[in-house]
């Protein structure tokens, strides 16, 4: 497809998936390639990353203070 013989809808009907899903598959490898701008697919990956950690983060943080408030009232 990538070659230009086909279409990305094309492409989806030969392959039994939605045109939508390959076209983001195409503009994914455009920008992977360089061929395009935005996000790569490790920096996609990365990002994931960095907000699942982030929201354990905030989690922990939560607990802890809770905890500092439990300690305070019973150090009383």
């Amino acid at each position: 497809m990538r070659r230009g013989d086909r279409s990305a809808g094309q492409a989806a009907r030969d392959s039994g998936l939605a045109g939508t899903a390959v076209r983001d598959w195409v503009r994914q490898a455009q920008v992977d390639a360089g061929e395009r701008d935005g996000l790569t697919s490790s920096e996609r990956e990365e990002l994931a990353a960095l907000r699942r950690e982030n929201r354990r983060l905030r989690e922990d943080i939560g607990i802890l203070r809770r905890a500092t408030a439990f300690f305070a009232t019973e150090t009383r």
